[in-house]
């Protein structure tokens, strides 16, 4: 399965974030398109408008096990999706932003 870590992305790069509405809240990164695990497959259309169409798809998640299954479904499809190695705790151990609902400071739970 593709693996990127959380270095390897840079500002720009498209990322999906798949937990669940109340880690969402909680912190996320600001630019990530929120659809959770839970929903995907009813909302695979949100992604499909949303993600470059010549670009690949980083999914994320709290560490990296729910993002991997959305991961190698996205292949599947035939989407160039990857999954982020250590997912939201990494993301914000490597000192990356993290955001609540409100834009606000977050945390990632």
């Amino acid at each position: 399965m593709p693996t990127v870590t959380v270095a390897d992305l840079t500002h720009g790069d498209f990322l999906l974030d798949v937990r669940e509405d109340d880690e969402w809240q909680a912190g996320h990164a600001a630019d990530a398109l929120h659809i959770p695990m839970s929903e995907f497959v009813s909302r695979f259309g949100e992604l499909t408008e949303a993600a470059p169409q010549d670009g690949r798809v980083n999914v994320i998640c709290r560490s990296g096990g729910r993002s991997a299954q959305v991961t190698m479904y996205l292949a599947q499809q035939g989407i160039d999706a990857a999954n982020v190695d250590g997912g939201m705790q990494v993301w914000e151990a490597s000192g990356k932003p993290v955001v609540d609902d409100k834009g606000q400071p977050g945390t990632v739970i």
